[in-house]
């Protein structure tokens, strides 16, 4: 909502522009831009969406100012907590009512998988922006659903992707696109880790949608991705299970996994639920290489190239993210890695083709 203040001071900088030089109206203008701030609403109040919120408390671009749960207590909670009007405060049945409400610009869905497509379009359709954590949906055919819903409701689809913001990973993309490993032929992503509590939603299928490729393997997927600069043209994946009461039939344990490109280059992944100490990239050219331990934790991402390490500040991904999809949505900003549903929808047609090969041994085809 526009406040008298805010309407004099967008009236100020207009005034201001038109009477100053050109460089200096220019400066005008990008400092009004600059005090736009995305205000967000986060759905699914767990531990990650506490995460987030926490990190969101150090945004300069992002401000949360609602919140959407089927637990009336966490609600209460978080208004205490974060300052948030009982008016942005909504549950799972009426959530669709925030069409009405002009306070809030975007929604961060953070609900368990399988309630990602129906809470992003129920959010798209009510003109909200989309922001929906990771994987964006079940299966391709969802993602496809999702990037439909929301290109029709004139809304952005967003993803997750907290690591196309941090600052080590980029430079090392950076030195990739720039050749500065020669002819890249090779990439290693280990992700994984030990899980614990057999009942909670991760290890429902019916709410995850499988197990941990789901979860962790998707970094490794999407970091073959972009590490290497290309789309894969193949895969082939093999299964293991050796604990069939905690994984039950359709939650995945271990799959290893395989990826061809289009130069050549070639991929070779883990993803587990039974394996702690990995979180590993590893990227080798003809020139040089690139080692990323841990490479998609929350933090401090360590890199290091065959020129010695990486050195760049430590800032919370959350904050960063939540910043950086603040200027996607306000002013356009281009990231130098994707985070929009067609990038989210890249990741799912390989889920499903990974999930295709393990169950027949064949190499499944992605063109």
């Amino acid at each position: 909502m526009t406040s008298r203040r805010d309407f004099l001071q967008k009236a100020g900088l207009s005034t201001l522009a038109v009477s100053l030089p050109f460089t200096d109206a220019l400066s005008a203008m990008n400092l009004e831009r600059e005090d736009k701030v995305l205000r967000v609403a986060i759905m699914g109040l767990g531990s990650y969406g506490t995460r987030v919120a926490e990190a969101m408390k150090d945004c300069k671009r992002a401000k949360l100012v609602g919140v959407i749960s089927g637990t009336p207590s966490k609600i209460e909670t978080w208004k205490q907590k974060y300052g948030i009007p009982a008016k942005n405060c909504y549950t799972y049945e009426n959530y669709h009512q925030i069409k009405d409400n002009p306070d809030i610009d975007a929604v961060y869905v953070i609900t368990p998988n399988s309630l990602h497509k129906p809470h992003s379009i129920g959010v798209a359709k009510a003109g909200k922006h989309v922001i929906c954590e990771k994987p964006m949906a079940l299966n391709a055919e969802e993602g496809r659903e999702m990037v439909a819903a929301c290109k029709a409701a004139g809304v952005h689809l967003l993803v997750g992707y907290r690591m196309h913001f941090e600052a080590k990973t980029l430079e090392v993309v950076r030195r990739q696109r720039a050749g500065e490993f020669g002819k890249t032929l090779f990439f290693q992503g280990l992700s994984g880790f030990m899980i614990g509590d057999p009942t909670q939603w991760r290890l429902n299928r019916e709410l995850a949608g499988g197990g941990s490729m789901m979860d962790i393997g998707v970094y490794s997927i999407n970091g073959a991705r972009y590490m290497l600069g290309e789309e894969p043209i193949w895969v082939t994946a093999q299964e293991v299970k050796t604990d069939p009461v905690k994984f039950k039939q359709g939650v995945d344990e271990t799959i290893t996994f395989q990826m061809g490109f289009p130069s050549g280059a070639v991929a070779s992944c883990l993803s587990t639920y039974s394996m702690n100490n990995l979180d590993k990239f590893f990227l080798n050219g003809t020139k040089g290489f690139a080692e990323m331990q841990p490479s998609t934790g929350y933090g401090p991402i360590q890199a290091r190239t065959n020129q010695g390490p990486i050195e760049a500040q430590h800032i919370t991904h959350q904050t960063t993210q939540m910043d950086e999809m603040a200027a996607l949505i306000l002013d356009g900003k281009k990231p130098l890695i994707p985070v929009d549903g067609e990038e989210g929808l890249k990741d799912l047609v390989i889920i499903d083709a990974i999930y295709e090969a393990a169950r027949t041994g064949a190499r499944i085809s992605l063109i």
